[in-house]
């Protein structure tokens, strides 16, 4: 298996197919790489350079106590684009993994990325409060964390299903890939699967996005139930300087995988532009 080591000592798992432009992705949460196999494969096959990764804590990657906050996962991202030495990238951040794309780019510059994609991302801020009437409660979030101390894999199971819309009368999820996708989840520590709650919805993007200077497609589906379009794609669409808004109408938050032939179609487009 291939790895890079950050400056703290922590062992990044990575994948690395296909020859041309890069094409980094970043997984959500709380996943792994792996959620990216069908586009990273794809993408490779069309002649571009797939490089997927697992965030610290989770996959295949070092689990350490701490930290687990954004800016460090912007200081593992940069950790990766120069040990690969990457240049001219695509990063692409689903959920969680926007919040990487958008510090690192607020942090580190736009010297090795030509183009950012945010999928169902978390920025621009989460959380309720005086600044943002409209977010999510503290509580939806408290209890998230008190449900995967108690039973973390009943939790995942249930989660899953509201990941992928199932239930609704547009799509229905085997339950082959649901239990798939809380077996990618059980791969992480209970510490940094907890922290990782902490960390995508108290965190506050709304200071870095206007520091996000190069073309960004943001995609995100109009049912989505964890991230929701309007407190999250939609707003960082307008805070990002000539950002594209595309909505995939009905589409729920995991739509990797419900809409995984549709966007891989705008990203083949959006990174050969």
């Amino acid at each position: 298996m291939s790895f890079i080591e950050t400056s703290d000592g922590t062992r990044i798992f990575y994948k690395d197919w296909g020859q041309g432009r890069p094409v980094v992705l970043i997984h959500g949460w709380p996943l792994s790489a792996d959620m990216w196999d069908f586009h990273a494969n794809a993408l490779a096959d069309e002649g571009l350079r797939a490089v997927s990764y697992d965030r610290r804590g989770f996959g295949r990657s070092d689990q350490p106590g701490g930290p687990y906050d954004y800016d460090t996962f912007a200081a593992d991202l940069h950790a990766l684009l120069e040990a690969l030495d990457l240049r001219d990238a695509v990063l692409v951040g689903f959920s969680m993994g926007g919040g990487e794309v958008v510090r690192y780019l607020s942090r580190f510059g736009s010297e090795r990325v030509a183009k950012a994609v945010l999928v169902s991302a978390a920025p621009p801020y989460l959380l309720k409060d005086e600044s943002n009437p409209d977010g999510i409660d503290r509580s939806t979030f408290d209890d998230f964390i008190e449900q995967m101390k108690s039973d973390r894999p009943s939790f995942l199971a249930s989660f899953g299903k509201k990941f992928y819309g199932a239930g609704l009368l547009s799509f229905t999820v085997s339950s082959e890939y649901l239990e798939y996708t809380s077996d990618l989840a059980l791969q992480a520590s209970l510490r940094s699967t907890l922290a990782c709650v902490r960390a995508f919805s108290q965190t506050d993007f709304r200071g870095d996005l206007p520091a996000v200077r190069v073309p960004t497609l943001v995609i995100h589906g109009s049912s989505d139930q964890i991230v929701p379009l309007e407190i999250a794609g939609a707003r960082s669409a307008e805070a990002i300087a000539g950002a594209q808004l595309r909505i995939y109408e009905g589409a729920p938050h995991g739509l990797h995988y419900t809409e995984q032939d549709r966007l891989l179609e705008d990203l083949l487009a959006f990174a050969r532009a």
